[in-house]
């Protein structure tokens, strides 16, 4: 299962106000926030590992036209006594280099979101099912790849695995890659994330740090794999192992540059791909 999370949806929206922004990376560092807004709507439910899409104004100068960005929930929950509910997601702060002129400009919704404050309002869309599902049989192996804040969603993938009550006896795996280490968002102890689950028998995380002054996640991530990729290799090729990728388009395109190279060729990957597709064991969450 493949999403495009550029196209966009705005036929309902609601509203939320932002009551908490938070930096949590250093100054010295990408910033990116953790971001807590309430949504003072009865109707209105979402769950860890959804996505919520973000709507901003466009650009007068082009039309105006409303830009949509989505973002994974990374925790949502009922304030007391309310009806309202509590969701936070993270967003790094963007800018792209316009491939003809060299220019850099600023991302239309990470800057307006990393820009906002406390009692702003926003208008959202969704929240829309995560794509990421958890395997009925607790034997399924889980195979996960990402970059940046794209792996948002399989923080809550891997919450909500250990804290069924159940044992997970298949193999959890996440492969990911950063440009430093304070991009590392949930390898650390200060935010109670994956960590808490290294002592795992079942689960281990693979990640690298970009090595090159100019090299970016999407080299770190092809060390990460590279440097385990037998280990990946084997899992892939077990009839009960489902692959769920996360972050940039580059992101895949790594993938499958390893994932060819380990095959023998672009064609035999491809096939290996498309069999994985074919029996829904193989899902994306990308965007540009």
């Amino acid at each position: 299962m493949n999403v495009n999370l550029n196209e966009p949806d705005l036929n309902s929206t609601v509203k939320a106000v932002l009551v908490e922004t938070t930096r949590i990376t250093s100054p010295e560092t990408d910033e990116v926030r953790e971001i807590k807004m309430v949504v003072d709507d009865p109707a209105f439910r979402a769950l860890a590992g959804q996505t919520i899409g973000i709507v901003v104004d466009g650009d007068k100068a082009f039309g105006s036209r409303p830009h949509l960005r989505r973002y994974s929930i990374t925790n949502a929950q009922n304030r007391p006594l309310q009806e309202d509910i509590e969701i936070s997601i993270l967003v790094r702060r963007c800018f792209y280099i316009d491939e003809f002129n060299g220019e850099q400009y600023p991302g239309i919704a990470s800057n307006y979101l990393c820009d906002a404050r406390p009692g702003q309002k926003l208008s959202l869309t969704g929240p829309y099912k995560s794509i990421f599902k958890i395997p009925a049989s607790t034997e399924a192996n889980l195979l996960m790849i990402g970059t940046g804040t794209g792996i948002a969603p399989f923080r809550s993938l891997i919450q909500r695995i250990y804290q069924k009550g159940v044992e997970w006896k298949g193999q959890v795996r996440l492969f990911y890659g950063a440009r430093n280490g304070m991009d590392l968002l949930y390898m650390n102890d200060q935010n109670n994330d994956l960590s808490n689950y290294y002592d795992e028998e079942t689960f281990k995380a693979f990640n690298a740090l970009s090595d090159r002054p100019l090299s970016d996640e999407k080299d770190a991530l092809e060390q990460s794999i590279s440097s385990h990729i037998d280990e990946a290799w084997e899992l892939l090729n077990q009839p009960n192992t489902y692959v769920y990728l996360a972050g940039l388009q580059k992101t895949a395109d790594a993938t499958d540059r390893i994932m060819a190279k380990k095959a023998g060729s672009v064609q035999a990957w491809s096939d290996l791909k498309r069999e994985l597709l074919n029996n829904g064991r193989w899902s994306e969450f990308l965007y540009n």
